[in-house]
């Protein structure tokens, strides 16, 4: 009997393998190219040896991102060969090229046609439109329980350390009805929290001039507070990054103490001292930044406020560093995360002196972090006793301390705590949890950045 020759859906699917690096925006990117990749019939490989083409999605924001995502690139064309690289990095293309002549293609940041195009070439869709069906929120990389929804792209600042407005352009916001009916789609398909992001997620709509679009027969303004007021309806846990200190960032604490979104801010502050805010180039009144965030907390007092700093910034001095940690102790912010200033090519901070000895840029993160592990020790221990509400984010099926007691353990996050930045929550449970789902936690001890308790109701 003669074997008929194969057709395209009797044939093995391509298959890619994906690495994204960098932060939850690039994996936003990630995934709007692996779901189009998926729609298009290209099965995805959990390695670069079992592929037939490798993609990239690299990070161009520190000297030491890029050379992580260098470091990537070389470990794709050794383990599979065929590598197409995009991202952040991309924006730069001599920078790769120069290294790996051999990379297939470079595209910049949220250049998603032109990285499907470039897959096209070099290994050609087999779609069966019988087999390859497509869920209507598309492909997540993140565990099914939360999603990042990015609202716009670009940023507007000119902040002196930073090059992302040359990586990523000026500001550009989604229409309202867009990232809602994203949203809905993310909360009809499971997800339990909304990670809302952006380069400056504050500035969202600016750009637009705060433009109604019809959402549900009525029209909803791209602005901050409007788009923060409606995802709050849709009955997930709404979380706000990279929220720029704007005066009306105010007007959306209350949305936060009536339970409407979650009472959390990531507000990138970048340090207190006004001569190096200055020479940032960001708003360097602290004390009125103090001002507001008491003011914050007076109208919803479980707001948790997280932020980065950077030490050892260009002409930072004895004297401005320790303005920072006073500035700390007042502040008590609940989670702080910290860098050693690194020069970025094309930044106009590489101008100022004096530099800051790399000894010195360590020994000071050191002091910041142990000043910031005291003042979170003391904001956690004052949660002990208390009943949290916890998302759970990794379940154990029973832990060896309570095996045989019908006890199952697990980790989770309050509604104060982001996933990987943050803490966690270490939970005993007397039955077994669900991943995903929101318990109700009594917290019964607490160390520097974790709380640890028991689940109390379900």
């Amino acid at each position: 009997m003669e074997t008929p020759h194969p057709t395209p859906a009797m044939e093995r699917a391509p298959k890619v393998s994906f690495v994204s690096l960098g932060c939850p925006k690039a994996l936003v990117d990630s995934e709007r190219i692996v779901t189009r990749l998926r729609a298009e019939g290209y099965e995805l490989s959990r390695s670069h040896a079992g592929a037939d083409l490798a993609v990239v999605n690299t990070c161009g924001f520190l000297d030491s991102a890029q050379a992580e995502s260098l470091a990537a690139i070389g470990k794709a064309l050794a383990e599979n060969g065929k590598v197409i690289v995009t991202g952040c990095m991309g924006a730069e293309p001599e920078k790769i090229t120069s290294r790996y002549p051999q990379v297939l293609a470079v595209t910049g940041p949220q250049q998603y046609e032109s990285v499907v195009e470039a897959v096209h070439r070099v290994l050609p869709p087999r779609h069966d439109p019988l087999l390859d069906l497509l869920p209507p929120q598309g492909i997540k990389l993140t565990p099914r329980h939360y999603a990042y929804l990015k609202i716009s792209e670009g940023c507007n600042n000119r902040c002196s350390f930073c090059i992302i407005p040359k990586l990523r352009g000026e500001l550009r916001s989604r229409p309202a009805a867009d990232v809602l009916r994203e949203a809905e789609r993310l909360v009809a398909a499971g997800v339990k929290e909304i990670l809302v992001i952006s380069q400056d997620t504050s500035a969202y709509g600016s750009d637009l001039k705060y433009a109604a679009s019809a959402w549900k027969g009525r029209d909803v303004r791209a602005r901050f507070l409007d788009l923060a007021r409606e995802l709050g309806e849709l009955g997930a846990w709404v979380r706000l990054h990279y929220v720029y200190p704007y005066p009306h960032v105010d007007d959306v604490i209350p949305l936060m103490a009536d339970g409407k979104v979650l009472p959390y801010l990531d507000v990138p502050f970048q340090h207190a001292a006004p001569a190096v805010l200055r020479r940032m180039r960001r708003p360097a009144a602290q004390e009125k930044t103090l001002q507001r965030i008491a003011r914050w907390r007076d109208m919803c007092p479980d707001l948790t406020i997280r932020s980065t700093f950077i030490v050892g910034f260009p002409g930072e001095s004895e004297a401005d560093f320790r303005l920072l940690l006073d500035w700390l102790e007042e502040a008590e912010l609940d989670r702080v995360g910290c860098f050693r200033y690194e020069a970025v090519a094309g930044a106009r901070a590489n101008e100022l002196t004096p530099a800051v000895p790399e000894a010195m840029k360590e020994e000071r993160w050191h002091r910041l972090m142990r000043c910031q592990q005291a003042i979170s020790a003391r904001r956690l221990k004052r949660k002990i006793g208390s009943r949290q509400a916890v998302i759970v984010d990794e379940v154990a099926a029973a832990s060896r301390s309570h095996a045989g007691s019908g006890m199952g353990a697990a980790k989770g996050r309050t509604r104060g705590d982001a996933p990987d930045i943050d803490g966690t929550v270490h939970v005993t449970s007397r039955r077994p949890l669900r991943l995903g789902e929101i318990v109700t936690v009594r917290i019964e001890r607490a160390d520097e950045y974790d709380l640890h308790g028991t689940v109390v109701g379900f």
